[in-house]
């Protein structure tokens, strides 16, 4: 899969873990955005590098999927925890 791929890719992943996380978060939309682009090549590198799963080539298979969600939800999670009381 190309870098713009995984950009697409970290974009809904970005928002789907925003709805499985719903809640205010200290960047917003765009915070969100970025976090779901970076949470998709950490997920990706993770699963390829620790959990034995190479990244497939195609866009729509499932793990590829899951990593990048689960990715984003972990960068959201400590996001959140670092950032959380910013926009106070």
């Amino acid at each position: 899969m190309s870098i713009i791929g995984w950009i697409i890719l970290g974009l809904l992943a970005g928002a789907i873990a925003k709805v499985l996380l719903p809640g205010r978060d200290p960047g917003g939309f765009i915070g969100t955005t970025l976090i779901g682009i970076a949470g998709a090549f950490i997920g990706g590198w993770i699963s390829a590098r620790w959990l034995d799963h190479p990244v497939s080539k195609q866009f729509f298979d499932g793990a590829t999927w899951t990593a990048a969600i689960g990715g984003s939800l972990v960068l959201l999670i400590l996001y959140r925890l670092l950032f959380g009381n910013s926009r106070d």
